[in-house]
Order: structure tokens, then C-alpha cells, then sequence
């Protein structure tokens, strides 16, 4: 099937009349607004009964603010005024001796979490060396353990758990993080002697 394409003298006109349409249409509905119609004008009905409801609110609207007015010059100055008064009467029939109550407040008490600590006897005259290796004797801890135990800071028992590793005292395992520390039997051998010399610091 073969398509003829018209001239383009043709499809330009096509194209001009479809612009010349939307242009109208266009200015049509821009100038509209202004245009009055017939039945707008000749409708009198719609303007008396705008009239009318006009008279309606300016009427409710006077009513309503000599309302008002009536309402603020009977009503008393003050809107608590009667509750301050029965309050007050109150007082006056209950009044007793004036008794001075003084409010003393508690102070606000915090009880700490105690912290699990072995009980390890005379560790005053112990040093932490000596100390530490005691309490892993029995089973492997971590510095963090041994630092909540010893109640020192995490610097002195880091420093403390590598001069015992170095020394051969106790053993660090690397396998589980953090690493946990175990006495060796150097380590045993000296807690021996500090328990058989307890005078040697």
C-alpha cells in the first residue's frame, strides 16, 4: 500500500489552522473573565438575594458584639475570682495554729554493683606480682579480669601481664581474644616461695 504525501502547501495549512485554533481558544478563556454576559447582568434576583444575606450579617455581627458587651460588664474583673474566694474561705475555716513544717529532704542514695573479687587472704603485705600470680593459680584470667581484681588501671596491669610474660611467669594465650593468662610452673615455684617466706617482698 502506498502512501501519498500531500503537498506542502497543503500541510502547512493544516498546521496554521490548528495554531490559529489554539490561539483563540487560548485568548477566548484569557478574556472571558471579563466579558459580562446577558444573564448576568438581567438576573436582579441573585443581587437582591446578595443583599439580603448581606443585611443578615451585619445584623448577627451587631447583635452579637452588643452580646459581648453585656457579657464584660457582668462578669467580674478577675475570672478566678470566685474560686480565690472560696479558696480563701476555706483557709479562714480551717485556720489552726500556725505549725511550721520544715521539708527535709533525703539524700538520694546509689549502691554501686559490687564487683566480684576472690577472696585471696593478707594481700595488704603482698605485692601485685606475687598478688596476680595468685589468683591465677587456680584458673586462667583475663587483663581485664586481673585489672578489675587488682583495682588498677588498665595501663599498670597491661604492663604488669608483660613483664610477667617476658619473666616466663605466666603463660598468654593468644587463641582467644582478649587473651587469657595462665601461671607456668616457674611461676607456681615462686608463689611457693612467697607462701613459705611470706616476709619477702
Amino acid at each position: 500500500m502506498l502512501v501519498e504525501i500531500p503537498d506542502p502547501e497543503v500541510i502547512l495549512g493544516v498546521i496554521l489552522a490548528f495554531l490559529i485554533g489554539l490561539g483563540s481558544l487560548y485568548l477566548f478563556f484569557k478574556v472571558r473573565p471579563f466579558i459580562k454576559s446577558s444573564s448576568d447582568i438581567a438576573d436582579p434576583t441573585q443581587s437582591e438575594r446578595l443583599e439580603y444575606y448581606e443585611r443578615q450579617l451585619i445584623d448577627m455581627k451587631i447583635r452579637l458584639d452588643a452580646l459581648e458587651l453585656q457579657g464584660i460588664e457582668e462578669k467580674p474583673e478577675d475570672p478566678n475570682l470566685e474560686l480565690k474566694q472560696f479558696v480563701q474561705k476555706l483557709v479562714e475555716e480551717n485556720k489552726e495554729p500556725e505549725k511550721q513544717i520544715e521539708v527535709v529532704e533525703k539524700p538520694e542514695i546509689v549502691v554501686e554493683k559490687p564487683v566480684s573479687v576472690p577472696n585471696i587472704p593478707n594481700i595488704e603485705h603482698v605485692s601485685p606480682t606475687d598478688y596476680v600470680l595468685r589468683l591465677i593459680t587456680n584458673k586462667a584470667m583475663t587483663s581485664r579480669d586481673i585489672q578489675i581484681t587488682t583495682k588498677k588501671s588498665r595501663e599498670h596491669t597491661s604492663r604488669l601481664m608483660k613483664k610477667l610474660f617476658e619473666s616466663g611467669l605466666v603463660e598468654r594465650n593468644t587463641e582467644t581474644k582478649p587473651y587469657t593468662y595462665s601461671i607456668t610452673e616457674k611461676g607456681k615455684s615462686k608463689v611457693g616461695d612467697v607462701t613459705s617466706n611470706p616476709t619477702v617482698v
